[in-house]
């Protein structure tokens, strides 16, 4: 908060506004293509310089690997592009979630109906698939990448990458920035 005075006596208080949006990327485990979103999406954040707040966490839709790191061929395929993921750890989507969160972006269809299943009726977070941010692919979901080859974790970071740069002008239009 700041005062202005205008010199006749009067004065101005004014206020900065920050308004910080809250994104949650869901998968089924978050040790694959949830946490690779978080942390590739906080890779774009901090690239694009924006003086956005911006609150990112990722989760699973089952308990399987709460409190886990993320997949080591995950952590792999993020390290070669330069992006850390290892400080993340597992953990489950719950339905206050849908309180904290602006937007819970699922990676599949099978994880958005196990979200809508939890969602309370009040909400108001944006609930969609993360692909549907996603310029340059025809996709609709992220596959998962955990029984296949190598090549699928590679695959994984190409889609995230494209849905990221979509989800980023998407909040800056949100938040009137672009």
């Amino acid at each position: 908060m700041a005062q202005w005075d205008n010199g006749d006596s009067t004065s101005y208080w004014f206020f900065r506004i920050t308004a910080m949006v809250k994104v949650l990327f869901v998968c089924l485990g978050n040790i694959c293509r949830s946490p690779t979103a978080e942390a590739v999406f906080r890779q774009k954040l901090e690239d694009a310089n924006l003086g956005i707040e911006v609150c990112i966490d990722s989760a699973g839709t089952h308990a399987y690997h709460v409190g886990a790191p993320p997949d080591r061929r995950a952590q792999s395929a993020a390290a070669r592009r330069g992006i850390d993921m290892s400080a993340l750890r597992g953990r489950q989507a719950t339905r206050h979630d849908f309180n904290k969160f602006d937007y819970i972006l699922a990676m599949d269809q099978e994880n958005l109906e196990n979200l809508e299943a939890i969602c309370p009726s009040n909400s108001q977070a944006t609930l969609r698939l993360f692909l549907e941010f996603a310029d340059s692919y025809d996709e609709m979901e992220v596959p998962d990448p955990y029984y296949g080859g190598p090549g699928g974790f590679d695959h994984v970071l190409d889609l995230i990458e494209d849905a990221s740069i979509g989800l980023l002008e998407d909040i800056k239009n949100r938040l009137g920035t672009s």
